[in-house]
């Protein structure tokens, strides 16, 4: 049976992740402090905690190679004048804005996923938050379940 503290302690291990806007790595850090200190004492915390530490090595896996897909488009785009071979050449170097290119559409694809995916891990973070109050077990979506 779960009592409330163990409740509090698994929403409070979601509700952590939110610590990134202060701390840097804050979304990691605090689950990581909390799941620890406190997974002896219930399954339930321990499975909302792997779930919340799994789900943000998941986000973080994904925005490095959404950023590895990104920054090229826009790199390629603002070097587009520029002749690497004659270093002297930077007063030829201009960055036409008038005239978008299918590589600057690419990133900026790209980027329109990365702030839909940021608005989703914000929703998922919020209902897994939810159900640990609830005293439900939650599984987050797009998750590598790097702790089992």
């Amino acid at each position: 049976m779960l009592d409330n503290h163990q409740k509090n302690i698994a929403t409070f291990i979601h509700l952590s992740t939110f610590s990134r806007f202060i701390i840097p790595f804050g979304n990691f850090i605090g689950p990581i402090i909390l799941w620890t200190a406190n997974k002896e004492k219930s399954e339930f915390i321990d499975n909302h905690g792997k779930q919340a530490i799994n789900f943000q090595m998941s986000i973080f896996l994904y925005a490095i190679i959404l950023g590895t897909l990104t920054i090229p488009f826009f790199i390629f785009k603002i070097f587009n004048g520029l002749d690497f071979i004659d270093f002297n050449g930077f007063h030829d170097f201009h960055i036409n804005i008038g005239k978008p290119s299918p590589l600057l559409y690419i990133g900026g694809g790209l980027g329109v996923l990365a702030i839909i995916g940021f608005i989703l891990e914000l929703v998922f973070i919020v209902l897994a938050s939810l159900k640990a109050r609830d005293g439900a077990y939650y599984k987050y979506p797009f998750t590598i379940n790097f702790l089992k």
